[in-house]
């Protein structure tokens, strides 16, 4: 080798460059992002993780519980079909679909296969609602009846000293009866909004009423959310599926979702069909609900988890938000227990979550998220055996990305 002092000007750049491209890459390689290199790649070591670490609600301190695959699980409950979507740090880490959307034939479960979201259209609507009021266009604290023109609450002996108002309805404090829906099978005569408010044919359920004191106790009420649909499509003189669009699914961008029952035929093909505890498809598929409000939503998981971000955006009052981190949160602050306005609602500062769970017939879906720290997960399945596989894989997400103050609801 020659010494250095007879090396020639080239040889001496090319060394020069050398050493300077090692002092570059180290630096880069410090400076670069822990995880950047893996981000393509993590996302399918936690998959496979999850997808063999199921395990039931109990067992989730007992280091010596074998835990079940997915497949194991879903010939367990006898559910065809499951779909997950994962937020991790503010975003939607991975979504995807597993098994059959009608059994017995090959149309399998994708992320962008369309379920029914049961309860989880509350939240939503609770949303909308908060909307609204920071429009001007409605009041939490009004009686609802000063403002409903072509239905009201017939008066009683429960609502002669305490109204019934937007925050009561939607905290499910509004001493309303009827708690849920059965909905109407493909060739039924489906009901309007008036026919089910007043409990009169083709409708199945009663005529809601008050049956209760308001705010003298909490009582999950899927009737109230239908005189919160009635007070809404007063107000604004829109259609509910429509006005839900313009407030809630296209701000968030929720391209895969729709309020609109019966789902329109375009959609027909998206759709997993609902399946009953014996495995067999529901009759005609699903059934329809003109209670859009409390049930009337057909999503996706990943559309669900950003429902769940844009929470998260309005409550650190981000350039997204769709309202201001003082509604929002009044939204998220529990009223009865842990209910606030339309969610279960845990823990505190940077640990609190949020969560919400639907079942209509045919369907088990379950959503939780935290408020401030970007993670979440949304199940969804088609089958009335769904609940419980629901939360084994939320409960193998919540180990695999460790969430804080993780409590299973099931």
């Amino acid at each position: 080798m020659m010494p250095w002092k007879e090396a020639g000007d080239n040889d001496v750049a090319r060394l020069c460059l050398v050493l300077f491209s090692i002092v570059v890459c180290s630096f880069v390689q410090c400076a670069k992002p822990r995880g950047t290199t893996d981000r393509r790649i993590e996302p399918e070591v936690r998959i496979e993780r999850i997808l063999a670490g199921l395990r039931p609600s109990g067992t989730l301190n007992d280091t010596t519980f074998s835990t079940f695959t997915l497949d194991d699980r879903m010939a367990h409950y006898n559910v065809p079909g499951v779909s997950i979507a994962v937020i991790h740090e503010g975003r939607i880490n991975w979504a995807r679909g597993y098994g059959a959307a009608e059994v017995g034939t090959e149309q399998v479960i994708t992320a962008q296969t369309l379920f029914q979201a049961a309860s989880i259209s509350k939240p939503l609507t609770a949303l909308a609602v908060m909307v609204l009021v920071e429009q001007g266009k409605l009041h939490l604290d009004r009686d609802v009846n000063e403002v409903l023109k072509a239905w009201k609450l017939p008066e009683n002996e429960f609502k002669a000293d305490k109204n019934v108002t937007l925050t009561r309805l939607l905290s499910h404090t509004g001493g309303i009866n009827v708690s849920s829906f059965p909905g109407y099978a493909r060739g039924e005569i489906i009901p309007t909004l008036l026919d089910v408010l007043n409990g009169t044919p083709p409708a199945n359920t009663k005529p809601i009423r008050v049956i209760l004191e308001p705010d003298s106790d909490w009582r999950y009420s899927g009737g109230g959310y239908c005189i919160i649909q009635q007070l809404m499509v007063e107000i604004t003189g829109e259609g509910f599926p429509e006005l839900m669009t313009s407030l809630v699914l296209q701000p968030l961008v929720m391209q895969n979702s729709t309020f609109e029952q019966p789902l329109p035929a375009e959609l027909l093909s998206s759709a997993a069909m609902g399946h009953n505890a014996s495995g067999e498809v529901v009759p005609g598929g699903w059934h329809t609900y003109p209670e859009m409000a409390a049930a009337g939503l057909w999503t996706t998981p990943a559309d669900l988890a950003r429902f769940a971000m844009g929470i998260e955006e309005s409550v650190a009052g981000g350039k997204k938000a769709l309202v201001s981190t003082g509604t929002i949160e009044h939204l998220a602050t529990p009223r009865f227990g842990s209910f606030s306005l339309g969610l279960l609602v845990r823990g505190a500062g940077t640990e609190a979550w949020f969560t919400n769970n639907g079942g209509n017939e045919g369907y088990r879906c379950l959503l939780y998220a935290y408020v401030r720290i970007g993670e979440g997960a949304v199940v969804m399945t088609n089958s009335d055996n769904g609940m419980e596989l629901a939360q084994e894989i939320i409960n193998a997400i919540a180990t695999e990305y460790q969430w804080p103050n993780f409590e299973p609801e099931f």
